[in-house]
C-alpha cells in the first residue's frame, strides 16, 4: 500500500504560487489572515518565494512581517470588541482552558508572551485575540509583534538565502517528513497549552 503524500504536492503547488505575478499580494493576504483567523502558517509560502527569487528575500520577509502585524492588530480588535459574542461558545468548548491559561500568562509575563508567540510555531492568532480580550497595552503589543514576527520571517528568509540550491533539493527530498514533523510539534504545543490550563 502506497503512503499518502500530502506535503509534497502542497509544496509543489506553493512553489507555483510563489512564482505567480501576484505572489506578493498572496503573501500579504496570507500573512494578514494567519495572524487573526487562518490556520496555515506564512512560512509555507515565504520560504518557497525566497527560494524562487533569493534576491527579493528581504522584501518578502518585510511584506510578511508588515501584514502579519496588521493581522495581529485585527486579531486584537476581535478579542477586544467581539469577546461578548464568542464567550458563551468559548466557555462551552475545549478552548476555555487555553483561553484562561493565555490570560494568566498575560498577567504574569505581559508583552513577552506576544514576542514569544510571534517568533515560535505556537499559533500566533490565539494570542492576538487573547491579547485583545486582556486589553493588553496596544503600543506594547504592536512593538512586541513587530519584533517577534520580524525575527521569525527574517530568520526564515535568511536561512533560505544561505541554504540556496542545496536547501531546495533537501526540502524536495524530505518535505513529507518535515511537514508531518511540524504538524506533530504544533499538535504537541496546542495539547500542552490546553493541559496547562
Amino acid at each position: 500500500m502506497r503512503a499518502v503524500k500530502l506535503f509534497g504536492p502542497l509544496y509543489e503547488r506553493v512553489l507555483i504560487w510563489s512564482r505567480h505575478r501576484h505572489a506578493e499580494r498572496y503573501l500579504g493576504a496570507l500573512s494578514f489572515a494567519e495572524s487573526s483567523f487562518f490556520p496555515i502558517p506564512v512560512d509555507v509560502m515565504l520560504a518557497p518565494m525566497c527560494l524562487a527569487e533569493r534576491s527579493r528575500a528581504w522584501r518578502y520577509a518585510t511584506i510578511a512581517m508588515v501584514f502579519s502585524v496588521i493581522g495581529g492588530v485585527a486579531g486584537y480588535a476581535i478579542g477586544l470588541g467581539a469577546f461578548e459574542l464568542i464567550e458563551p461558545w468559548l466557555a462551552d468548548s475545549h478552548y476555555w482552558a487555553a483561553y484562561e491559561t493565555s490570560r494568566e500568562w498575560f498577567d504574569r509575563y505581559g508583552v513577552w508572551v506576544i514576542f514569544v508567540a510571534g517568533f515560535s510555531p505556537i499559533p500566533y492568532k490565539v494570542f492576538t485575540i487573547a491579547a485583545g480580550v486582556a486589553a493588553l497595552n496596544l503600543p506594547a503589543f504592536f512593538v512586541a509583534s513587530v519584533i517577534g514576527r520580524g525575527a521569525r520571517f527574517f530568520l526564515v528568509s535568511g536561512l533560505v538565502v544561505l541554504g540556496g540550491d542545496k536547501l531546495e533539493s533537501t526540502l524536495r527530498k524530505y518535505v513529507e517528513w518535515i511537514g508531518w514533523g511540524v504538524a506533530l510539534l504544533v499538535a504537541i504545543a496546542i495539547a500542552w497549552f490546553m493541559v496547562r490550563g
